[in-house]
């Protein structure tokens, strides 16, 4: 027997259980990048967004929290079952200001002999039509008066633009139409000349827009300064192209930063980059809570700011990398379910109305038991799995920012995410496929002041039309301690003075 063939087989087995290492570690990582993969296929080709959990998932729960580490087969889903009794569309009553149009229409037995016939009553047939919206020319005649050798004419009416074409309203509609409802001008061009066979070149709106920009930001100011006293924010921020006239030929990328109080006024800033020198300018002289993601540039600064700034995490945010990691792992289930009855307590406070009282001492009694059981679930399910994978990541994400997560159940005035800051956000996202970009870097804040007072707006309740075009007229007349009273909160508070 060869005297060498016992140490080639210790060395053939050493690399046998070399190359199974490798090969479980390249199976594992394998699996973690199909992942990745199919999560970014279902994120950017075709899939959904929606964070919503199935009940179905739930059924996988198991009573022990060890049993629901281990990954469970995939199951085959057995197709919905679909309600057979048809939904009936349910007519609402008409609004009671809509101009009213009455037509009678008489039979035609009495119209030829109304003689002898006596009316019992009437039936009333309801129809709601449209009439469209139309240009029209004012002429503002100014008669000239002479007395002696004095020759008197009446001035005219103070306007926004100084011997220009539009009126307050028509304003307003150029700026909503490409704010609002995302018509771009060469859209509106179009629109207005073959529609009502009016032309309005996009460069000639254009211009009325940047002049419109000007006089909204001493609105945009004091919108700017009413949130800055208070003690508390939610802060996001979204990306958008423009041009640089010193790069030819190629757009560039922007940032849209939005901050806002849950029941005030929404404010955007823009810049040019996602740098902390942004957030840190407008935030300078706030003292508070900011509620925000887990983008870093919030964290730095809270840090540099010691005590003064506050991080307020956002559970929206945490609990959407465990909706990710669902197909990955069923205690992902458990977590989004565990979350799901944090957000079933805000539903019943916002039902209820609840006040920052009322909405802490519930979060104490039903919301606090369920995030202790949370984070010792989550902590000892992180044993159990891969850093690297999604549930991993997820529950890391999670666990780093526990104290800014849990802040809210303790101060009623705080939201439990910041979803109504999103939400006012999106409407600049679904802006700018249509625009597909800001035409100049000083455009930007142009479009930060206008998309503030819409914005503001739209979270009021607040008819932007009505608000403009009222706006427009007082703009050229107002003092500057009257521009106060202009911000869409305040002119929302004297309208409801007004009608009580």
């Amino acid at each position: 027997m060869d005297a060498t063939l016992p140490n080639e087989l210790s060395t053939l087995q050493e690399l046998v259980s070399t190359l199974q290492g490798a090969l479980s570690a390249a199976q594992i990582e394998n699996k973690l990048l199909r992942q990745k993969l199919e999560l970014f296929l279902k994120r950017y080709f075709g899939g959904t967004k929606n964070e919503g959990l199935d009940p179905k998932q739930l059924e996988l729960l198991l009573a022990g929290l060890e049993a629901m580490i281990a990954p469970a087969p995939v199951a085959e889903k057995s197709a919905p079952v679909r309600s057979t009794a048809a939904a009936k569309a349910v007519r609402q009553p008409l609004p009671a200001h809509l101009a009213t149009e009455r037509v009678v229409l008489e039979p035609e037995e009495v119209k030829q002999q109304p003689a002898g016939w006596r009316k019992l009553g009437e039936e009333v047939t309801e129809e709601l039509d449209w009439k469209p919206a139309q240009f029209i020319k004012r002429l503002y005649i100014r008669p000239k008066y002479a007395k002696a050798e004095r020759i008197v004419i009446a001035p005219l009416p103070a306007r926004l633009i100084e011997k220009g074409l539009p009126g307050a309203a028509l304003l307003a509609q150029v700026m909503i139409s490409k704010y609002e409802d995302h018509q771009p001008l060469y859209r509106q061009e179009k629109i207005y000349d073959q529609r009502h066979g009016v032309k309005l070149s996009r460069q000639t709106m254009g211009g009325w827009v940047e002049v419109a920009a000007d006089w909204l930001s001493p609105i945009y100011r004091e919108m700017k300064a009413g949130l800055l006293v208070g003690s508390y924010l939610q802060a996001d921020e979204t990306p958008i192209r423009y041009l640089d006239p010193d790069v030819k030929g190629k757009s560039q990328q922007g940032w849209l930063w939005l901050y806002s109080h849950p029941q005030g006024d929404v404010v955007f800033e823009w810049n040019v980059s996602r740098s902390r020198e942004g957030p840190r300018q407008f935030l300078k002289d706030f003292k508070g809570q900011l509620q925000t993601d887990g983008y870093g540039v919030y964290e730095s600064l809270a840090r540099e700011r010691g005590g003064e700034l506050i991080l307020v995490g956002c559970w929206a945010h945490a609990r959407r990398g465990f909706h990710e990691a669902l197909g990955e792992n069923r205690a992902a289930a458990w977590i989004v379910g565990q979350i799901g009855q944090l957000y079933a307590v805000e539903k019943a406070l916002r039902k209820h109305r609840a006040g920052p009282a009322l909405r802490a001492a519930v979060r104490a009694w039903q919301s606090q038991p369920v995030l202790l059981r949370l984070r010792r679930a989550l902590e000892l399910i992180r044993r159990r799995v891969l850093p690297k994978s999604l549930l991993g990541q997820a529950i890391d994400y999670t666990l780093s920012r526990w104290e800014a997560l849990t802040r809210y159940v303790d101060d009623g005035r705080l939201e439990i995410d910041n979803n109504l800051c999103e939400n006012a956000i999106r409407p600049t996202a679904i802006g700018k496929k249509n625009l597909l970009f800001i035409g100049h870097p000083e455009a930007g804040q142009r479009s930060a002041v206008i998309y503030s007072v819409l914005g503001s707006c739209r979270r009021l309740g607040i008819n932007p039309a009505e608000y403009l075009q009222d706006i427009f007229e007082r703009l050229p007349k107002a003092k500057t301690s009257e521009i106060k009273s202009l911000t869409p909160t305040a002119w929302l508070n004297a309208q409801q003075a007004a009608t009580r």
